[in-house]
């Protein structure tokens, strides 16, 4: 297949803006709706002291209107670093929302009110808890939470019980990202520059797929792709490209993708195709792109690309709603349509 190199524009009047009091990072899209709810998207405020606030939102794609309810809007201490919902697609009465920072925490979304389910820290020998940077749900067996942080390991939860189901020293540093691809195998990395494997049928072997071309330039996130588990991407700290590798091939990565023209801070693949992916950055762009069967000589272009008003922080590709991307950027969450 031919890469086209029109680039088509997502258009400003598809697109709906939350505009918030604080800087914001996380964010989360719900997989559930009601008939008497619209989608939730949770935002976490990024502000640099204890005292930051998470918002519940309510998205209506109908009238393209986004609200949002003082009921459903609480503290939380520190920034969080990530924000997910339960991956179950059942209507529930209440969502459950996940969220991570200084631990492990779940809370009950009702629909006028939020309750604190937990709190679960990982470290064994201490009431404090090394920071968590990221987190992952397990969407095949969601009582499954791996978490990654900067003490180098990877623990995995048994939420449903409340207990550490196995703790990992995942790599030789910081562990930045962590994402399931199958029900008992994840992946991770690093600030040790490389992206590895995980089986916990088999907790003393891991597999280490990719390394960074220069030695210890961190990997910052990582992308399992849901529709071909063959494939994910990560991003290098500081680096305009992001990498798509193919498990089956190690340490040589099946495409680089590099239009952006400052760093990259954020990688979701489309929830129902195997071929697109989006990424976000500090030049203040949103880029989507088709994965070719053959790149061509002179790389890959994007498909479409969105300028935002200033660099984007975060990007999420809603399950529920497939036609959306949300991106975050200084005080603003925006609404994509595709």
């Amino acid at each position: 297949m031919e890469n086209s190199t029109q680039e088509s524009h997502l258009r400003p009047d598809n697109s709906v803006t939350y505009d918030s009091p604080y800087p914001m990072y996380a964010m989360a899209l719900s997989s559930t709706q009601t008939q008497t709810r619209n989608h939730r998207i949770a935002v976490g405020s990024f502000i640099e002291e204890i005292s930051n606030r998470v918002d519940i939102l309510s998205f209506d794609p109908e009238t393209l209107t986004l609200n949002s309810q003082p009921s459903l809007s609480f503290d939380h201490p520190y920034p969080p670093t990530k924000l997910m919902f339960h991956p179950s697609t059942l209507q529930k009465s209440s969502d459950i929302l996940a969220s991570s920072g200084d631990y492990l925490r779940l809370w009950e979304v009702r629909d006028n009110s939020i309750e604190p389910i937990s709190v679960l820290n990982n470290s064994k020998s201490s009431e404090f808890c090394a920071p968590l940077t990221s987190f992952d749900w397990n969407e095949i067996e969601p009582r499954r939470i791996g978490t990654s942080s900067i003490d180098t390991t990877c623990t995995i939860w048994d939420i449903d019980k409340g207990v550490v189901e196995t703790q990992l020293i995942a790599h030789d540093k910081e562990v930045y990202d962590i994402a399931w691809g199958e029900a008992r195998v994840f992946a991770s990395v690093s600030a040790d520059g490389s992206v590895r494997i995980f089986d916990l049928r088999d907790k003393e072997h891991s597999t280490i797929i990719y390394e960074s071309p220069q030695p210890d330039t961190p990997l910052l996130r990582l992308a399992w792709n849901k529709q071909d588990l063959r494939y994910m991407a990560t991003i290098l700290m500081d680096s305009n490209k992001v990498v798509i590798l193919d498990i089956r091939s190690p340490s040589m990565p099946v495409a680089e993708l590099e239009r952006h023209r400052a760093g990259v801070n954020a990688i979701a693949w489309a929830p129902q195709s195997y071929r697109h992916i989006c990424s976000a950055g500090d030049d203040s762009q949103a880029l989507i792109w088709e994965l070719p069967t053959v790149a061509g000589p002179n790389g890959i272009d994007p498909i479409s690309m969105y300028s935002a008003g200033s660099e984007i922080n975060q990007l999420q590709w809603s399950a529920a709603q497939p036609d959306w991307i949300a991106i975050a950027f200084s005080n603003k969450m925006q609404l994509l349509k595709v």
